[in-house]
């Protein structure tokens, strides 16, 4: 039966487990200079409708480190919802490849495809879900601190597609996460509601307030994103004016914990939701998180594709 990667809700704590320590070893076995062909003649499909640095070059970089093949398809090619329906380029791109990454502004036009297709389909990102995103960031926590246990991650900024899948990640990994943001600016209410359920198998702690100082006090890792979202362009100038006091700088880090690390997604814009200063100091990890995407997909493939092979 084949296994989709839409929400981090869609693997077990144990799998995830398991995902971040195959990830550490064929990160290793890649700086060892080891091959690791456990793809070999299989072949990803990467649908962009949203530009993409991180999600399509750590893919097809993946891919081809495990032996496999990739096409990147563009919105203009495909046309999906105008020339070809959701349900249609799922069946057809089932016929051609083995595994498929859908990168959307709707979640649903992920989910339509993933209903119709016949192999795995992963979130590469969408308005909702990034969770790709967090499984680099878990693994690098887990190799900063050498464990996730115990941890307590702050995310401030808006309450996007980023957050969304922090509350998912953490409740699956019993991570104690504060989200806080502005009011009106809150995580996805189905999504927290869907996250604290899962909370209460792992012990997560999650928490969602509106100050952001209160929000960091403590913690082990501080997180943000950016202010506007692609397709909220038209919003920046109003946001940067509500979310200014949720700026990661040198001022709210003394708030957290003294061994407390910095993290960012990416794209940046230094001065608005990141100071340059704590973006390229000592405490960032965030380009450690970046190159965690590669090593981390390549783990999700190999699961997702050859999982008695891995």
């Amino acid at each position: 039966m084949k296994r989709d990667l839409l929400s981090l809700a869609d693997v077990t704590p144990a799998e995830i487990d398991s995902l971040l320590s195959l990830a550490i070893d064929l990160k290793a076995r890649r700086k060892r200079g080891e091959s690791t062909p456990l793809l070999a003649d299989k072949a990803l499909a990467v649908y962009l409708e949203k530009p993409s640095l991180r999600t399509r070059a750590s893919f097809e970089v993946g891919m081809v480190q495990l032996g496999g093949a990739v096409t990147t398809l563009r919105k203009e090619e495909v046309g999906l919802g105008t020339r070809e329906s959701a349900g249609d380029v799922g069946q057809v791109l089932s016929r051609y490849y083995d595994v498929v990454v859908m990168r959307t502004f709707e979640h649903d036009d992920v989910t339509e495809v993933a209903r119709h297709a016949s192999v795995p389909v992963i979130n590469g990102l969408t308005d909702l879900l990034h969770p790709c995103q967090i499984l680099a960031a878990l693994l690098t926590l887990r190799e900063h601190f050498g464990s996730l246990s115990g941890l307590h991650v702050a995310y401030v900024g808006d309450g996007n597609n980023v957050a969304n899948s922090w509350l998912l990640g953490a409740a699956q990994t019993g991570l104690r996460l504060t989200v806080s943001c502005p009011p009106g600016y809150e995580p996805n209410a189905a999504i927290r509601e869907q996250a604290e359920g899962l909370a209460r198998g792992t012990g997560a702690v999650l928490e969602v307030v509106e100050d952001p100082r209160q929000g960091v006090s403590g913690a082990d890792a501080v997180y943000t994103d950016v202010w506007a979202s692609m397709g909220q362009e038209a919003e920046a100038a109003r946001r940067a004016e509500i979310f200014r006091p949720y700026q990661v700088g040198t001022e709210l880090m003394v708030g957290a914990a003294s061994h407390a690390v910095a993290m960012h997604c990416l794209p940046a814009h230094r001065g608005e939701e990141i100071t340059a200063e704590v973006l390229e100091g000592p405490r960032s990890l965030v380009f450690e998180e970046a190159e965690n995407r590669l090593h981390a997909q390549k783990a999700l493939l190999a699961f997702l594709v050859n999982p008695e092979g891995r």
